[in-house]
This record gives C-alpha cells, structure tokens and sequence, in this order.
C-alpha cells in the first residue's frame, strides 16, 4: 500500500511530464507561438524601429533649396528695387521698394505707359558696352553674384515708356501737350503736380527696336529728351529693358499697384508715324536726377526662395520616406519557422 501510495504521485507526475510536451507541440502546430518575429512578442519588440530624419539634417536641405530658388526668382522672375532720387514724382517716391517683373516681356510686348527699369550702358552712358542678356546659365551666374554684392550690375534706371519703335514722339501742339502720333497726352493723372509735360521742344520718330522714355517728374528727370546728342538719339533698346515695375511695396503706408494710365489706351495711338523734323537741343539744369536704382538687396528674393522652399522641401521628405519605407511580407515572403 505504501508502494502504491508513494507510486502514485509519481505516476501523476509522469502524465503530467507526458501532457507537457504534447501542449507544446498543439501550441507550435496549432496555435499562435508564444514569441517570434510575427507574434508580437519579445522579439518584435527587439526589432529596431525606422528612424525619423533629424529637423537640424533636414535644415540644410532646406537652406540650399531656399538660396537656389531665391537666385532663380531674382534673376528670371522678379527682382526689389530701392528708388534713390526724385525724377518720378509723385509716381515714385524716395525710399519706394518697387517689384519688377522680369518676365512679363517675355509673354508680351511693352506697351505705352509702362514704367519699365533698363540698363543704360551703351546709350546714355556712350562709353560702356551695350549690355546683352547673355545664355540662361551667365543670367544665372550673374545673378548669384549679384544678389550678394559681386559683378558690375551696370547703371540701372527707371523711367515711363512715351513712345514705342516707329512712334512719332513730339512736344508740344498749341497746349503745350506731349503728342505721340499726332494724338496728345493727358497727363495729369501722373505727372508731379505743377509739372509742365516737357520744358523742352522735341520731334522725333523712334528708331526700330528702341524705346522714347521720360520721367513724371519731367522739370527735374534726365531723361531721353537730355540724351538726344547721344547713340540712338536719346532712346534706349529694347533688349536693355530688365522688366516692368508693377507694384510698390515698401513702404507700407504707400503700397499700391502701377497701372498703366489711361492715356495710353486710345486707339489713335497705333495710327502710323509720320516724317519727324530734326530733334531740338535742349539745356539740362544741374539738379537733373536720372533716377538710377538700386537693388534692394537678397531679404525679398530669400524671404520668396524659403517660401517656395518649405512645401518642395516637404514634398521631396514625403517622397523619399514613400520609396525607402518598407514593404510589408506577404503570407509566402515570411521566414520559415523553427
């Protein structure tokens, strides 16, 4: 009896060994592990998760895709200049900030009434070279280096397209009046108050591919009326116009769009040019101002790059983590169990 009763709890013992294993093996073969790469046990919790890219590895990035943008927007798009002098009173005023639009010509042609930013050099500065736009990759060294004070940025000017090629420009019928051919100007509108629309007497009939271009402030502008002794009779090319100024925005207070006065919109005005009589000289005064401007430096083209900047640098971030992330397994990609 003793036997039977010390046999017995090893019998138990033995069957419940015997359980053990055949647990074990229902476990592996019929249910889910207890752990493994699928089971979301210890070992899927040791699995490295994917790592997110630091904001500071992604500032340079963002930084390099603003400084490219910004020079691409300045030297093809638009570009801030800072208005130095008078002559386009009270259209501009000293310390305006104006946008010129640099592709506008590129979509349509300029029109009477623009106020457009040139480089003199080559026609009212004899001396210099005329200047020339160059290849897209010179536009795009320029203009890097410019934006940063380097390269000679050439005399830069802003002034009122008057007359267009083929345009016979003269002043003045009986009242005194700027006609363009043969149709007078009202220019009241812009012309500084007070200000006559020309002291000088002038008749010319523009030269193909050139511009006749005046300031509002007309008592006090150098401008082509003070250049008709040099290289193309005062007027300026074409291919020296750098864009179109079409907005002020700085200071705040004088904010505003540069419409083109209604003047300029009568269909007499397209009427062919007659034959113009030899230009008359003209006396300029010593306080002449030629309204040369000057850029207002890299915060408005920088402060247009970051912005462009910060959704492209989001959208390459979302792409990249697209391409890298990985793809999940399917039922016959999984490993092999033990």
């Amino acid at each position: 009896m003793a036997d039977e009763a010390a046999g017995n709890p090893e019998g138990e013992g033995q069957a419940e060994g015997a359980d053990a294993p055949g647990a074990a093996a229902q476990a592996t073969d019929g249910g889910t592990p207890a752990s493994g790469p699928d089971s979301g046990g210890p070992a899927a919790k040791r699995r490295p998760a994917r790592k997110r890219r630091s904001f500071w590895k992604e500032l340079p990035i963002l930084i390099a895709v603003a400084l490219l943008l910004a020079v691409v927007i300045k030297t093809y798009a638009i570009q801030a200049f800072f208005i130095p002098s008078g002559s386009m009173e009270n259209t501009l005023e000293i310390n305006d900030r104006v946008l010129v639009n640099k592709m506008v010509y590129h979509i349509r042609g300029i029109h009477r009434g623009d106020i457009v930013v040139f480089n003199g050099d080559g026609s009212w500065d004899p001396g210099l070279p005329v200047p020339t736009n160059g290849n897209f990759l010179r536009q795009f060294f320029n203009g890097f280096a410019s934006m940063f004070g380097f390269g000679h940025p050439g005399d830069i000017l802003i002034k009122r397209v008057i007359g267009l090629p083929e345009d016979h420009v003269a002043c003045c019928d009986a009242q005194g009046r700027v006609t363009v051919n043969g149709v007078p100007l009202d220019e009241q509108s812009y012309l500084y108050p007070g200000s006559a629309p020309s002291l000088t007497r002038f008749n010319i009939v523009v030269p193909p591919g050139r511009l006749w271009v005046m300031g509002d402030n007309r008592y006090y502008s150098d401008d082509s009326r003070d250049h008709m002794n040099d290289p193309g009779g005062g007027t300026v090319p074409e291919s020296a116009v750098i864009g179109r100024a079409f907005v002020i925005i700085w200071p705040l207070s004088r904010w505003r769009f540069l419409p083109i006065p209604a003047t300029f919109e009568q269909p007499a005005l397209n009427a062919s040019s007659a034959a113009a009589s030899p230009a008359a000289g003209r006396a300029s005064p010593s306080d002449l101002m030629p309204a040369r401007l000057e850029p207002a430096g890299p915060a408005v083209p920088l402060a247009l790059g970051f912005a462009a900047a910060i959704p492209v640098t989001w959208l390459q971030r979302r792409v990249r983590m697209r391409v890298t992330r990985p793809r999940p397994r399917g039922p016959s990609e999984r490993p092999p169990r033990p």
